[in-house]
């Protein structure tokens, strides 16, 4: 049997687990059990229990619950609160005014929670009514936690980002380091666009009292200096090279209880409720993670990923054009799968032609990132999309138009990165 039939029969069977409504870690297992049984001689039984349990036992992962845990902790703190109050004085002159806040604050939030969702959940419980009372319009306000909420996954701690240098044998801390300046891009851009709306849209935007002087403001931003520290503690024991990633989700699990015991939020119901969300999330993700590794080592025997590779290489494509068609298949993905999924699903296919390409493996681990950032904001399975919509009562089309203009952005920043990838390597170059 050609490789093309073995390889339209495996796909046909996955989405059919898929479309029935079959967990994604079964549907990745009985994929793989079918390519072992059916196309190889390999011996089914003991390859499935080694790679596994081989997979599984990696002390990488570690870090995958604690940082899980660390944003389980936070998301029931008074985190959000105290953002919006420390930010909203110093964003009063800015064009745009209130609206920055929702970018910053997910931007902060995002480096202590490592979830997109998590961050539009949270910073959107309290932003939204907060600007929709002021008389801010309905659509930038939604437009502005979608995009910037996606920053979850690119600004470190990111849970996928974990996910990814697990998938590809790709060192986390290398990874978390790669991703902050290419999140300061993004912030800039959300901010920019909010900038020029503002200023074309003068009338749209209600009028704010910025008579708050410049001790009123360092005295309401004091509420800033735990989350801050909490960054500092975590991101830059990494990039410092004093800790490893999972010894610094550690710290970050100890800094989040304190913070918040401090702010008095700590409770036993707010304790056992963060431990068991983290539980429940993490298992959900290694479970993937376990079928993946599987899938991976079955379609090694198959032969589809060399095959595949070879396919690629005798195309002659240049490097833009293949990350244009990967751009393209990533969020169609994305539109049926959420992101975790979709980068333990391709990434044995996708690897060995990013290899054969000559493309940077840790360079495009950002780039597939920001690529599952732009498929959170598409329909019909766009995460935050769900989110939001929750949050404001709207229909889903309504909330993926308001998110639309930051898609773009997000393009922008693919583009920027891939003419000058220095964006995302000068950083982990440096360690």
């Amino acid at each position: 049997m050609s490789i093309a039939v073995l390889s339209i029969i495996l796909l046909v069977l996955l989405f059919s687990f898929l479309g029935a409504g079959l967990w994604v870690a079964f549907s990745l297992l009985g994929v793989g059990i079918a390519a072992m049984a059916l196309f190889t001689d390999a011996p089914l039984g003991l390859v499935m229990a080694t790679t596994i349990w081989g997979h599984s036992n990696s002390w990488a992962l570690a870090a995958l619950p604690l940082f899980i845990w660390m944003g389980e902790i936070l998301f029931r703190s008074r985190l959000s609160e105290d953002m919006f109050t420390g930010l909203s004085p110093w964003m009063n002159r800015l064009p745009g005014q209130l609206l920055h806040v929702n970018v910053f604050a997910c931007g902060i939030f995002a480096a202590v929670s490592g979830s997109s969702a998590a961050t539009a959940a949270t910073i959107g419980k309290l932003s939204i009514p907060e600007l929709s009372k002021r008389g801010y319009p309905e659509r930038l306000v939604i437009g502005t936690l979608a995009g910037s909420a996606t920053l979850g996954l690119l600004i470190p701690p990111s849970i996928i980002l974990i996910v990814y240098g697990v998938a590809t044998e790709q060192s986390i801390a290398r990874l978390f380091v790669a991703g902050v300046l290419p999140g300061v891009l993004l912030v800039t851009l959300f901010v920019g666009y909010v900038v020029i709306w503002a200023l074309l849209n003068r009338k749209d935007l209600p009028v704010e009292d910025i008579s708050a002087g410049f001790r009123e403001k360092l005295r309401r931003s004091r509420r800033l200096v735990p989350v801050v520290l909490l960054i500092l503690g975590v991101i830059g024991s990494i990039y410092a090279g004093i800790a490893s990633p999972t010894d610094a989700a550690a710290v970050g699990v100890i800094l989040a209880l304190i913070l918040s015991w401090s702010s008095g939020t700590l409770t036993r119901k707010s304790f056992m409720d963060g431990l068991m969300g983290a539980t429940v999330t993490s298992c959900m993700i290694a479970f993937i993670l376990a079928g993946a590794s599987f899938l991976t080592v079955a379609m090694g025997f198959t032969g589809i990923p060399r095959s595949l590779a070879e396919w690629i290489g005798g195309q002659n494509l240049s490097t833009f054009t293949l990350l244009a068609a990967l751009t393209v298949f990533f969020v169609i993905m994305g539109c049926f799968l959420d992101g975790i999924s979709v980068v333990v699903l391709t990434a044995s296919v996708i690897m060995p032609m990013v290899l054969q390409a000559g493309i940077d493996p840790l360079w495009f681990g950002i780039f597939l990132v920001i690529v599952v950032e732009m498929s959170q904001i598409t329909p019909p399975v766009g995460f935050n999309l769900f989110v939001l919509q929750s949050l404001t009562g709207r229909d889903i089309l309504t909330v993926a138009r308001a998110a639309l203009p930051f898609f773009f952005l997000m393009i922008v920043a693919l583009v920027a990165i891939s003419i000058f990838p220095e964006i995302v390597t000068y950083l982990p170059e440096q360690m």
